[in-house]
């Protein structure tokens, strides 16, 4: 027999249709992940769908709606937990909604990131997700939004143009000075390390203005080496002066491991010689001993705020821009204590 005659018949959906004896309409809405559709009626279309063993012809689907169902996601540095964390929650949203993810990694390269947008608009994506690397200007994130492409802001914020999902870093920042000072400490560190950007300058100034509403000093800022193996050796830095902190608060998790190590090193007790709180809380805090009192700025919720604006952009283009700002928490763990009383003297 030739193999033309012992090929199957394509399974269409008008034959998954009448298979779960509803129209072709509601059909294409299951497949769509439409709410509009009844859970029992959802059931019923996929359980033909299975039966016959249709598959969704999502190349035509593209051609037929002039959409590709991909989103595009770019950040930074896939290094750091925090960056998995933001990702899984955009993907829920994004899977949620017929879509798959398309990710790249700018490495905080500017110029890198620009051939990654390019790449995104070779593949057609539907719209991009974007943390911006440093030194992001509008002029970058406007050649692309000009050509047609939905842009979302995560994280770093560079222009009002554009929608926006973040955290209030200030506030945090706020929590964590506000519980080291009801412990009684009044010298206190900020460790940041990294490219400046949006973020960066919202977490030194919510420190500076957080120390100077208490009447502390402001200006114990110290700058620790961005590769991560070189972390704990940097936390000589903080008794370089005549009088050494109490405590330190770091400019995100990361560094807050580092440090710990690096202070372990000297013989300090981390919670009881010197206080320590992280930034943005990821899963990790929880692995260290002591374990990590930090801010968390819930990346999850981030992520999935982040993909309902894309999702939100792509329905209504000519909708305003939009800014969400994420709350957020101090969660306090074993890293904290009441200072030591040799620490007043």
């Amino acid at each position: 027999m030739p193999f033309e005659e012992r090929k199957k018949p394509r399974i269409t959906l008008i034959d998954v249709a009448q298979h779960a004896n509803v129209s072709r309409a509601t059909a294409s809405l299951v497949i769509r992940k439409s709410p509009l559709v009844g859970a029992e009626t959802r059931m019923r279309v996929e359980k033909a769908m299975r039966d016959l063993g249709y598959v969704y012809n999502m190349g035509a689907a593209r051609l037929r709606a002039e959409r590709s169902y991909t989103a595009g996601v770019i950040v930074p540095n896939l290094t750091n937990p925090f960056f998995a964390e933001l990702l899984s929650g955009i993907e829920a949203v994004i899977d949620a909604a017929g879509m798959v993810v398309i990710l790249g990694n700018s490495g905080d390269s500017a110029e890198r990131q620009d051939m990654m947008m390019r790449r995104m608009r070779e593949h057609s994506v539907d719209g991009v997700i974007i943390c911006p690397a440093a030194d992001t200007g509008p002029e970058f994130m406007r050649q692309f939004a000009q050509s047609g492409l939905p842009l979302v802001q995560a994280l770093r914020h560079v222009s009002d143009e554009f929608d926006y999902a973040g955290a209030d870093y200030a506030g945090g920042i706020a929590q964590a000075v506000d519980h080291l000072a009801a412990l009684g400490h009044r010298r206190i560190a900020f460790a940041v390390h990294g490219p400046v950007h949006s973020a960066y300058n919202e977490r030194v100034d919510g420190f500076r203005d957080a120390m100077l509403s208490r009447g502390l000093d402001p200006l114990r800022i110290i700058r620790v080496p961005n590769p991560v193996g070189e972390i704990a050796g940097a936390a000589s830095l903080l008794f370089d002066g005549h009088q050494h902190p109490t405590a330190v608060i770091c400019f995100n998790d990361v560094v807050a491991l580092g440090l710990s190590a690096g202070l372990h090193d000297r013989g300090l007790r981390i919670g009881e010689d010197i206080s320590l709180i992280g930034f943005d809380d990821v899963s990790d805090a929880e692995t260290m001993r002591p374990r990590l009192t930090s801010v968390s700025t819930a990346p999850v919720t981030i992520g999935q705020t982040a993909a309902q604006l894309l999702l939100d952009r792509l329905s209504d283009p000519r909708r305003e821009a939009r800014r969400l700002v994420t709350r957020s928490v101090l969660h306090i763990r074993q890293t904290c204590g009441l200072i030591a009383v040799s620490a007043l003297q």
